[in-house]
């Protein structure tokens, strides 16, 4: 019988009626196809992308990275948070059971208003029992906070993997940068020497009386401006690499270098529908959760419009003589079953019912920003790639034209068709293309960087499971 009554509870607790609303995944308008198609697009999103720039060094950057980052472990210690949350939620579905024992001497006075046998007195009291305590959660109130539990938990460990989505860009991207300033300072330099050469040779000719002071001076004037860019760009080298620190989780430093810039592969354009996002990306499978969590509280907030049961029972032996404790007549047991329910609570219940609901569609409309923004990233990156490549091509082709246009300057000038000011017209035009040039292609790798970033994919599984390995 008393099987049967605990069955039947049990029943209750599990498959009883759950208040608040259901969660269902709402429906976002998601184009068919994007603005700007890449024909050459391939389905390389679920690899480890990083690997086809083919240089090891940066390989072993990613790996320290996400081992050592800092943002890394602590959204790990928020996720065992909130699984520690999660377990402290569920809980109260089960029968919490305790036990506790007494053991104590004590003297009553024999001359006080109610004076007691002193026969008896002092008096031992040897005591020790169970307890129980069980909600019957007709309502689905404690369901329903598990169930918005079990979301935050899902939500902080799609909130890790965003980090680590975020981390292995931003140290991708931080190389490129790295590569494409070291390949502008080696310009910045190979002009300043070259423009040296130039100065030395016109001093020369300088005291020799072939040319004027002006044109010496213009040509001192270029080099000059040749040598100001080189502390500029080692100082942004330089806060670039402390930067780079940061993100290895390590104090400020220099950092490693392999391939030069024009020796890294670019990677293939990865594949996608718009719908993919859906379940590629982590802040919005975040976001779906932090809705699923927020619905699921709506329930919470309506379950305290109805009475709350609970289960209460104790059982032990109480005896003031310990050889007697476990006796029959030293038991002691109770059991109760009260009963609570509002009556008048001057709107507290629906001010939290208002406000649950009030987050619930604030969740909902974060979702639909986050697929939007996603949405819009996927497509910057994808016309960013393409015009990048398109503009690369068009400044190599212009630094080509400007270095026979400054060959061709020289020798007019070396002939006495011209005057030096072509010559550094000409040198000046091609500095500036170079460098141009260099930082087109660190664009470009960025652009593709970023797409995988927008995209997603399994690369932030196999990431993430990199980042657990010590």
């Amino acid at each position: 019988m008393r099987k049967g009554i605990l069955f039947s509870l049990l029943a209750l607790t599990v498959f009883g009626c759950m208040v608040g609303p259901n969660y269902r995944r709402p429906a976002v308008e998601t184009p068919p196809s994007w603005r700007f198609e890449e024909k050459e697009a391939r389905e390389v999103a679920n690899t480890a992308w990083w690997e086809q720039f083919d240089d090891p060094v940066l390989n072993e950057l990613i790996r320290n990275a996400l081992k050592e980052n800092k943002d890394v472990k602590i959204a790990a210690a928020r996720v065992e948070e909130f699984a520690g949350r999660y377990r402290t939620t569920r809980a109260p579905l089960l029968p919490q059971v305790g036990a506790g024992a007494v053991a104590g001497r004590s003297r009553a006075t024999e001359r006080g208003p109610s004076p007691i046998d002193g026969t008896i007195n002092p008096a031992n009291d040897f005591q020790i029992f169970l307890n129980a305590n069980w909600e019957i959660d007709l309502w689905g109130k404690l369901r329903r906070a598990t169930e918005a539990a079990r979301a935050d938990l899902l939500s902080t460990e799609e909130g890790r993997r965003t980090v680590i989505l975020t981390l292995v860009t931003s140290v991708a991207n931080g190389y490129v940068s790295l590569r494409d300033l070291d390949m502008q300072l080696e310009i910045a330099k190979r002009t300043a020497k070259s423009r040296q050469e130039s100065y030395n040779l016109f001093q020369l000719r300088f005291r020799r009386g072939t040319i004027s002071e002006l044109e010496l001076n213009q040509v001192k004037s270029e080099y000059e401006q040749a040598l100001t860019t080189i502390p500029l760009i080692e100082k942004i080298i330089a806060q670039h690499e402390n930067l780079f620190s940061v993100l290895l989780g390590r104090n400020p430093g220099p950092i490693p270098r392999g391939r030069m810039i024009d020796e890294l592969v670019l990677p293939a354009v990865p594949a996608a529908l718009p719908s993919d996002l859906l379940t590629n990306r982590p802040d919005i499978r975040q976001a779906e959760q932090d809705l699923i969590a927020a619905n699921a509280r709506i329930g919470v907030a309506r379950s305290q419009y109805f009475p709350a049961i609970s289960l209460t029972s104790s059982f032990g032996y109480a005896s003031t003589d310990l050889s007697k404790l476990f006796s029959g007549p030293a038991r002691v047991w109770s059991y109760a079953a009260p009963l609570t329910a509002p009556i008048f609570t001057a709107g507290a219940i629906s001010g939290q019912v208002k406000s649950a609901k009030a987050a619930q569609q604030q969740a909902l409309l974060r979702y639909e920003q986050v697929i939007q923004t996603a949405f819009r990233e996927v497509d910057d990156a994808l016309i960013d790639q393409k015009r990048s490549r398109e503009q690369l091509e068009i400044e190599a082709q212009r630094v080509i034209t400007l270095r026979n246009y400054a060959r061709i300057a020289r020798l007019r000038f070396d002939s006495g068709y011209t005057s030096y000011i072509e010559v550094l017209d000409a040198e000046r035009s091609l500095f500036n293309a170079e460098l141009f040039h260099a930082q087109t292609k660190g664009i470009l790798f960025q652009a593709l960087v970023n797409l995988y970033k927008a995209i997603g994919g399994g690369w932030v599984m196999e990431a993430g499971r990199m980042a657990t390995v010590h």
